[in-house]
């Protein structure tokens, strides 16, 4: 039987104002977890000084991002590096903020904890603020002060507990007055905001306010999402990515187990990931499943809804032949967003619900052009019903609900029945659903995730630290020993490109989508065909924090850096 201990957390706050924050009984893996050390790149440990590089650009349309951003385009990166002098900053005793956006993802914490730990070594007599809820916290001036006492009991600690997030967005002119409020009220000298492309999009903007107000608070961005679709050159991967797809893959391993188990079903799982498919191929690369659907593939050569069901079912039909009426299918949550067919049938749905009343008698799919009108009838009737449930503040379909799994269940069984009338089919086949999701955000995080989000708070400390703004903390050469990574930071305007929405630019961090060139898909795309007829399947098993597999990163940061995997 394993004991727990009790950890009472530190902090001015009471309960009801801070959620969560009062007394956590801990297992004996999170008590362990506190005291991890944390290694960090020899150059944070040493003096340093900051290097600017060259004049950064943009992703796209450089011209509009430098209009939109005219007192921070073209911004050099930043690269820390040896120094002989002691010191990397000045010896101000500095007042930072920091906030926590969007979605959470494992290691959001440690993030906090180098932010703190580098104002404690560097700048001693800083204070550091958490703001409540997210950039919400920044608009009401909701915080906390942090303390060591405050922060210890969530050191290598998953979730965004802490001081939670939300969801939130600073863009109107009250939004960004109330922002530079509750800067001047606190004389910030810096604010880190710690979220994914959105939230880092909006940081970009705070600092470009504040520096064309002449205020003093300068803004740092760090990488968080699990979709893992925040990454350059400079910014290698997003934190939160490697825990989640560890957390997801001993899932699938498990199921994988299951089917051979029972030799009768085929398992077929959703995985988190709207707008690219980076965790379903992560997964892929950790378990060998045998039949996994790349959202980004589908798209390139304009796969329909038919194509992909046929896939699928021809994979069922071989297997049947082998005697193996079982496996495990891997789809990503956004797949109907990449199939070109369906992207039309939602355009032309979200006209309708914006401008018409759904009648009950259908008429209103006479507005839908034909081959929308047969698509939308070729679908089960379930999927109809999600396709037309409200949409999300920006007007598009709430694609994490709709059962896409469930979907295309339905669509294989009745392809499977038509070839069983033909005699083309004699197996059988019992589909079982999954989606796996929330399940991975907050898990404990791994060593590689634990270690690279303290490095990530550390050098954003020191980024603000020198003066810098508008720039998102990056950590590189990961491949290496923690020792050898590199510490800089990127210019959030360089990540970004525009959108055209209600007749102006507006600017987005540019999302980074499964390269079908790149090495993660060309290794997957290598052993597909043999994964769908043998049975390759891996159970890599939990997380592991200690032994030989513990400090094991990501296939996909793997063979992007060009080891192997």
């Amino acid at each position: 039987m394993s004991s727990s201990s009790v950890i009472y957390n530190g902090g001015k706050s009471s309960p009801a104002e801070t959620p969560g924050r009062f007394a956590s009984v801990y297992s004996e893996v999170q008590t362990s977890r506190l005291n991890h050390p944390l290694p960090l790149p020899s150059v944070l440990k040493n003096p340093f000084k900051i290097v600017d590089g060259s004049r950064s650009s943009a992703a796209g349309n450089p011209d509009e991002i430098a209009k939109l951003f005219p007192n921070l385009f073209g911004q050099p990166p930043a690269m820390l590096v040896p120094s002989d002098s002691a010191g990397s900053g000045s010896d101000q005793k500095l007042k930072i903020g920091v906030v926590l956006s969007g979605g959470q993802a494992p290691g959001g914490h440690n993030v906090i904890s180098g932010i703190f730990d580098y104002l404690q070594d560097c700048a001693k007599g800083s204070t550091l603020y958490g703001f409540r809820g997210g950039p919400a916290g920044i608009m009401k001036c909701k915080y906390v002060e942090l303390t060591s006492e405050f922060i210890y009991p969530y050191r290598n600690q998953g979730g965004f507990d802490m001081i939670c997030s939300g969801r939130d967005k600073i863009e109107t002119p009250e939004q960004f007055k109330q922002a530079e409020e509750t800067a001047l009220k606190l004389d910030l000298d810096g604010l880190v905001v710690i979220g994914g492309d959105d939230s880092n999009t909006n940081a970009c903007l705070l600092a470009e306010n504040f520096r064309g107000k002449n205020v003093k608070t300068h803004v740092i961005g760090c990488p968080k999402t699990i979709d893992g679709d925040l990454k350059c050159k400079e910014v290698p991967t997003s934190f939160g990515f490697d825990t989640a797809c560890k957390i997801y893959s001993e899932m699938i391993g498990n199921v994988m187990i299951d089917a051979r188990s029972t030799g009768k079903y085929y398992h077929f799982v959703r995985l988190m990931g709207r707008a690219a498919s980076h965790i379903t191929l992560e997964c892929a690369l950790q378990t060998h499943p045998n039949i996994t659907i790349i959202g980004e593939e589908v798209a390139a050569v304009k796969q329909t809804l038919k194509n992909v069901t046929d896939y699928i079912t021809d994979v069922v039909c071989k297997r049947g032949e082998l005697g193996y009426n079982y496996g495990v299918i891997l789809i990503p949550e956004g797949l109907i967003d990449f199939i070109p067919e369906v992207q039309q049938l939602i355009a032309e749905l979200n006209e309708i619900l914006a401008h018409d009343v759904v009648d009950e008698a259908g008429l209103w799919k006479k507005k839908l052009r034909n081959q929308s009108q047969q698509l939308f009838d070729f679908l089960p009737q379930a999927i109809q019903e999600q396709l037309m449930l409200e949409r999300d503040p920006h007007g598009n379909v709430q694609v994490a609900k709709i059962e896409t799994e469930k979907m295309l269940i339905q669509m294989v069984e009745t392809e499977l029945e038509k070839r069983k009338q033909e005699g083309t089919y004699k197996g059988q086949f019992k589909g079982q659903s999954h989606f796996f999701g929330y399940e991975g955000r907050c898990g404990l995080p791994t060593n590689f995730d634990s270690t690279y989000c303290y490095a990530l708070g550390y050098a954003a400390g020191a980024l603000l630290h020198s003066g810098k703004t508008g720039l998102i903390s990056s950590v590189g050469n990961l491949g290496a020993p923690v020792e050898e990574w590199t510490v800089g930071g990127t210019a959030l305007t360089a990540l970004m490109d525009v959108e055209r929405r209600h007749g102006k630019f507006k600017p987005v961090i540019k999302k980074a989508m499964v390269e079908l060139e790149g090495a993660p898909f060309r290794k997957f795309a290598s052993m597909r065909e043999e994964w769908a007829i043998k049975n390759r399947y891996i159970s890599p098993g939990p997380i592991q924090f200690i032994g030989p597999a513990s400090n094991d990163i990501n296939h996909t940061l793997l063979l992007e850096l060009g080891a192997q995997a």
